[in-house]
């Protein structure tokens, strides 16, 4: 079934541990696409570095809440630490969309509840994937055409 993961990391060496989750991914799922990385500035929270972040396709068998798990295992495992509610980090890994899974649960929302507003998720998704369709919110070409430049 096919993912969609958002990356993100503004600390330590943003480039390398985007590198880093990206090769985790290919080890653990079938990653088909991935795009190229931006420069985004961070949205609420604390000030705090700049973001590089980008987007990867994948593809896998897992279950939701398994792939979730394989997720935050390689948050953790780059060091990830959830100290401040969006704050600074190493590696952030979202599951935005699987499949056509929809899901309202507290452990895993799908689609992502916040997707449709984040330009830092839908421009690298819309690079690799210009056709997508969010789901419960429609094409991402459209979505992106209504956010603030």
């Amino acid at each position: 079934m096919k993912a969609v993961i958002a990356l993100g990391a503004n600390i330590g060496n943003p480039q390398e541990n985007l590198d880093l989750a990206i090769a985790l991914l290919r080890e653990a799922t079938d990653v088909k696409k991935v795009s190229t990385y931006y420069s985004t500035a961070p949205v609420g929270g604390p000030e705090q570095p700049d973001y590089l972040n980008a987007v990867c396709l994948i593809d896998s068998e897992l279950p939701a809440m398994d792939l979730l798990s394989l997720l935050h295992g390689i948050e953790k495992s780059l060091g990830r630490e959830r100290l401040v509610h969006w704050g600074p980090r190493t590696i952030d890994l979202d599951l935005i969309q699987y499949g056509g899974l929809l899901s309202k649960a507290d452990e895993l929302q799908l689609p992502h509840p916040r997707a449709h507003e984040r330009r830092f998720v839908l421009q690298p998704w819309f690079e690799i994937e210009p056709d997508a369709i969010l789901l419960t919110h429609g094409p991402i070409k459209e979505l992106l055409e209504q956010l603030p430049a």
